[in-house]
């Protein structure tokens, strides 16, 4: 609630429904997801967000505030999850199906939802978008981060950077090669077991995948995170109300039909993942 561009704006009304519930709602629809919890923070600012989530039954766990990985962290441990799958709450129009892929391809598998029985992991972590140098090709406001809860609680233990507590994975991939999907058709990455993790934490290195369209789709902004951003994506949400399971591609053909929509918020600057909330410093 305390979004530095944007007060309150994971409840602020998109179509009828406040954005949080739009991401619930659409986050639910995954196949591979078992469980959505929405993670705010003990902070009384987010008092709203427990009363609503308390309200329309959905799972909820309060942490740290500045501390973001401290906040997964906990949260994963305290739902005993194997896999954690990390969507942040500005983004309204998440695709569940893209949710499956980077899912999927995280765990290993093609086309169908693979067996977790052995824990075995090709990959420390999996998304289908990191910032510069690495780039992205899924429009903004897709982005869907995949690790092991193992690879999540090394991160927690190791990480120091006051920018890789606030954003969560950085930690797992700045120092890191990085695969890309695209050129993965012929390779088989080794299987881990659930803790084969780095041994030396100054010197960690993971393996991460970067899961890419084949056309690049990346400079579209499709999250919401200024008023700019709120009235385009508002738009978007009220073409789309009478149908639910609409894809990210059935987003793309409608922008591409309404170019006006890009106006809204093309001069908006992409936050920076090194970027840090100064309040937090004091903390």
């Amino acid at each position: 609630m305390s979004s530095s561009r944007l007060p309150g704006k994971v409840l602020l009304d998109l179509a009828g429904k406040p954005m949080l519930e739009h991401v619930v709602r659409r986050v639910r629809r995954a196949r591979m997801i078992n469980e959505v919890l929405v993670a705010t923070t003990t902070d009384p600012t987010d008092d709203p967000v427990a009363d609503f989530c308390r309200r329309n039954e959905i799972g909820l766990f309060r942490g740290s505030q500045f501390d973001v990985l401290d906040r997964y962290y906990q949260s994963a441990k305290a739902s005993r999850a194997d896999v954690v799958v990390r969507i942040t709450a500005d983004c309204p129009l998440i695709d569940p199906q893209l949710v499956d892929v980077t899912i999927a391809h995280f765990l290993g598998a093609n086309d169908s939802p693979p067996f977790l029985h052995d824990f075995a992991f090709p990959w420390h972590f999996a998304a289908n978008r990191l910032p510069p140098p690495w780039g992205r090709t899924y429009p903004i406001g897709l982005d869907t981060e995949v690790c092991s809860f193992a690879t999540l609680e090394y991160a927690w233990q190791h990480a120091r950077q006051p920018y890789q507590r606030e954003h969560v994975m950085p930690y797992l991939y700045e120092n890191s090669p990085v695969a890309d999907s695209r050129r993965l058709v012929d390779y088989q990455p080794p299987q881990m077991g659930i803790n084969d993790l780095p041994v030396n934490p100054e010197k960690a290195q993971f393996r991460v995948l970067l899961v890419n369209h084949t056309q690049d789709y990346g400079h579209l902004r499709w999250t919401v995170d200024t008023r700019a951003d709120l009235l385009a994506v508002r738009q978007i949400l009220q073409a789309f109300q009478s149908n639910e399971a609409f894809t990210w591609m059935d987003v793309l053909a409608y922008t591409e039909a309404h170019p006006e929509i890009y106006a809204l918020n093309a001069m908006v600057q992409h936050k920076n993942y090194s970027d840090i909330d100064e309040r937090g410093i004091n903390q």
